[in-house]
């Protein structure tokens, strides 16, 4: 029997006992972190929130098995706060889409969740109406038309059934039953809240896809409401991108267990836990960026200098090289040459180990 099945489904229960101790370590390090980022400043931190929603919307992505170009991301989310970052590049549709859904739930927290308000960001993730190649229902509940909605893993013929949601018949009253709590009065903790709201909806599975998308927004939404903040310094879905084995595995345990969703409530909490910890990479990069600048605040250095050297700064993958300073910047390889080379009698850049034609070059870290 699934957790939907058992006769006293929705009344979850859970150890406040041993939950007490990781939710105390929890509350304490996330006033921690905010505290901190206070001190940093508002520009720092509106740094900080970009580097953290770029990361989430990535990573939520990832976990699902598709891939988003980081640079579209980052554009799309630094024009929807108004942030003059240079080198902006245009976005896809379903990039716009998932960010739109992302900034919605963080940043209008305060706002009631709804059934049409869920319908808009399902549409926003699949402007096409298809999923894949798969045409699918979009801004509306599921109507199981090809079969109950299955969560399976293998090859076709194959396939092992980790979950089944409930019948497409029971989803109206079971959307209104969450959605009810969820907006309605609580004695439990915010963060307790916030590991309850993303099972339960994952379990009721109400869309034909996108929903372990829209679960962790609605988490990132409960969190957003227990900090009275929209702006994001951790990324849970890129700790969950992390576990994710962990993450399947606890969510599929605990879907075919008791209505004691200790465990997963545990495992939540640890999770989270971790994924504060890992802001100090986030923290660290955003203070780099702006101790590098102060070192060559006075340096008259050319925009396509400025433009590429902030793409550094910003978590550019792979090695740069000459050839792709040149695409980077749009000019030729002997200007972009000559750039490179301007910035390393400056000690902006150093040359990497190895040579000709796979030279390339990093930050100079002081």
């Amino acid at each position: 029997m699934y957790l939907w099945e058992k006769p006293d489904w929705p009344a979850f229960t859970w150890n406040e006992k041993a939950l007490a101790r990781p939710l105390a370590q929890v509350s304490r390090e996330q006033g921690r972190l905010l505290g901190k980022m206070e001190a940093l400043g508002f520009d720092l931190r509106k740094e900080a929130h970009l580097r953290t929603l770029t990361e989430d919307v990535v990573k939520s992505s990832e976990i699902e098995g598709e891939k988003l170009e980081r640079d579209q991301v980052r554009s799309s989310i630094a024009r929807r706060l108004g942030m003059d970052i240079g080198g902006l590049v245009p976005a896809d549709r379903d990039v716009e889409g998932i960010v739109g859904m992302m900034l919605d739930a963080t940043s209008n927290y305060e706002q009631p969740l709804t059934d049409e308000r869920l319908f808009a960001w399902h549409a926003s993730l699949f402007p096409t109406g298809h999923s894949g190649m798969h045409k699918i229902r979009v801004g509306t509940w599921r109507d199981d038309s090809t079969g109950p909605m299955e969560v399976v893993s293998g090859a076709i013929g194959k396939e092992k059934v980790h979950y089944q949601a409930p019948p497409a018949e029971r989803l109206t009253g079971e959307m209104a039953k969450f959605l009810e709590w969820f907006e309605g009065p609580k004695d439990t903790d915010s963060l307790v809240t916030a590991g309850l709201a993303h099972l339960w909806f994952v379990t009721i599975h109400p869309f034909d896809d996108g929903n372990g998308r829209i679960a962790r927004a609605i988490a990132d939404m409960s969190l957003a409401r227990s900090e009275k903040s929209g702006q994001r310094f951790y990324s849970m879905s890129a700790q969950i991108r992390r576990e994710r084995n962990d993450y399947y595995n606890t969510l599929e345990a605990t879907q075919k267990g008791e209505l004691d969703v200790t465990h997963w409530q545990s495992w939540f909490l640890e999770c989270l836990h971790r994924a504060i910890d890992s802001t100090q990479e986030t923290l660290g990069a955003v203070l780099f960026k702006a101790q590098f600048w102060e070192r060559f605040a006075k340096e008259p250095l050319n925009e396509r200098q400025i433009k590429v050297l902030n793409r550094l700064l910003d978590g550019f993958e792979g090695k740069l090289t000459s050839s792709k300073w040149a695409n980077l910047a749009k000019c030729s390889q002997d200007t972009a040459y000559r750039d490179i080379l301007d910035l390393v009698d400056r000690g902006a850049l150093q040359k990497d180990s190895g040579g000709g034609r796979s030279t390339s070059y990093s930050i100079v870290v002081k």
